[in-house]
């Protein structure tokens, strides 16, 4: 109805619109174009690879479902059996380290208290070698003194000859 009541109905432009609405639908309107594509499509589609896919993914599913059926059970058991027994393994790895730790423990205490005893009794032997020493020390003073008195009284003597001789 609109296009009977423009203005340009009948008039010498309308061959004009025609052609620029042909042009239009030539040039910029690819809905044909476009649809004849997709129908060509869904019918290569269709046709070439028929259910394919379908068998494809019901495979996929078949698969699935068996690995969580019967698969995934089978691996979970084995993984509770292999890991009790790796942990059984573990703990007595873990007690075996741990008794060497002790042992080692107790042998570097028996090394440290033979190492004490040792140091103690070479402070007592150096003790004892100090006082022999002091005491010789004192026995040598003594000596000495009592060597230094005789001397002195020897010199004495000898002074007093000595003097009776020079009085001739």
């Amino acid at each position: 109805d609109r296009r009977r009541d423009s203005p340009a109905a009948g008039s010498p432009i309308q061959p004009i619109i025609k052609d620029v609405g042909e042009v239009y639908s030539r040039l910029l309107d690819h809905r044909p174009v476009i649809q004849g594509e997709i129908r060509y499509f869904v019918k290569e589609f269709e046709e070439k690879r028929g259910l394919r896919e379908l068998r494809v993914l019901e495979n996929l599913k078949n698969t699935i479902f068996e690995t969580n059926e019967r698969v995934l059970p089978k691996c979970e058991q084995a993984m509770q059996e292999n890991l009790s027994e790796t942990f059984k393994r573990l703990q007595a790895a873990n007690a075996m380290i741990h008794r060497l730790q002790e042992r080692e423990c107790e042998a570097r205490k028996l090394q440290a208290d033979k190492v004490m005893a040792r140091e103690e009794k070479c402070i007592a032997h150096w003790e004892v070698f100090m006082k022999e020493q002091q005491n010789k020390r004192a026995e040598v003073d003594e000596e000495h003194r009592k060597a230094m008195e005789r001397l002195k009284e020897q010199y004495s003597e000898m002074e007093k000859e000595l003097a009776k001789y020079v009085s001739f």
